[in-house]
C-alpha cells in the first residue's frame, strides 16, 4: 500500500513524464528518421516501448510508474466478466533500444475462494501475449513517427 504522501510525490513526478511522449499523439509532423530511430531515450528508456506499455495497460489502475527506471506496476484488476479472478502486472523495460528482449512482463493472478483471494498460476501465454502486444504497438508508434 502506498502512503498518501508518497502517492502525491509519485504523481508529481509521473505527471510531467507522461506528458513528454505526447508528441506521439495528435497532429502529425514530418519527423527526421534519425529522431525516430529505434533508440529514443529522452525519458530514460525507449520512448516507444514506454508509450506502448502505458497504452496496453491503460485499462488497469496504475500503482507505480518510473520512466527513468522503465517500470510500470498495476494494481489488481478484476475483469467484470470474471469477478472471482484478478490480475496484477509489472512491465520492465530493460534496454534503450526497441528490441524484443528489451521488455519483460510479469503477472500475478489470484482467484477468490471462500471470500479470500488465493494465488493462482498465470498461463505463460498471457505474459507472452502482453509482451507481443506491447512490442507491436511500439513498432507501430516508431513507424508512424518515421512516416509522419
Amino acid at each position: 500500500m502506498i502512503r498518501p504522501r508518497a502517492l502525491a510525490t509519485l504523481a508529481a513526478i509521473v505527471a510531467p513524464a507522461l506528458l513528454l511522449p505526447g508528441c506521439l499523439h495528435g497532429k502529425r509532423h514530418a519527423v527526421n528518421p534519425d529522431l525516430a530511430a529505434s533508440k529514443v531515450t529522452s525519458i530514460g528508456v525507449n520512448a516507444y516501448l514506454w508509450r506502448a506499455s502505458l497504452d496496453t495497460l491503460s485499462f488497469m489502475p496504475l500503482v507505480q510508474t518510473d520512466s527513468n527506471g522503465g517500470v510500470i506496476v498495476t494494481d489488481w484488476y478484476i475483469n467484470p466478466q470474471a469477478p472471482t479472478e484478478r490480475l496484477k502486472v509489472t512491465v520492465s523495460i530493460l534496454d534503450q533500444d526497441l528490441r524484443a528482449d528489451a521488455i519483460r512482463v510479469a503477472a500475478l493472478r489470484q482467484v477468490q475462494q471462500n471470500g479470500q483471494w488465493v494465488a493462482a498460476p498465470v498461463q505463460a501465454a498471457t505474459v507472452q501475449k502482453l509482451e507481443d502486444i506491447i512490442l507491436t504497438k511500439a513498432r507501430d508508434l516508431r513507424r508512424a513517427a518515421i512516416v509522419g
